[in-house]
């Protein structure tokens, strides 16, 4: 089978590495050692070691998988909130337009 590249953007890149820094963070103030989060997640070291550099080569599902155990898959939820939820929010807040008056005269 073809292994597909994906090309990310500056930005994505930037977005992955800072989620990467932060998720060591989230590891070194919880005092967990590489290796147990490693073995609790089920993955190996230098995968989590990826993972906390920001390495997009990764697959999504082990770094949900070291969310989840760091107690912080909630704040990833909203990755994906609803677009209906979205859509009503933005939608209260917009500029209601008032309509025109008639003309009187048929104008």
């Amino acid at each position: 089978m073809v292994r597909k590249t994906v090309i990310l953007t500056r930005e994505a890149e930037l977005i992955i590495k800072k989620m990467g820094k932060r998720m060591k963070e989230a590891r070194l103030r919880r005092n967990i050692m590489a290796e147990v989060l490693a073995e609790r997640v089920g993955i190996s070291k230098g995968t989590l070691i990826a993972i906390e550099k920001g390495e997009p080569t990764v697959s999504l599902g082990a770094y949900v998988a070291v969310l989840t155990v760091l107690d912080m898959a909630r704040d990833f939820e909203y990755v994906a909130i609803d677009e209906e939820g979205k859509r009503c929010y933005q939608d209260a807040y917009l500029y209601q337009r008032k309509r025109a008056t008639k003309r009187i005269g048929g104008e």
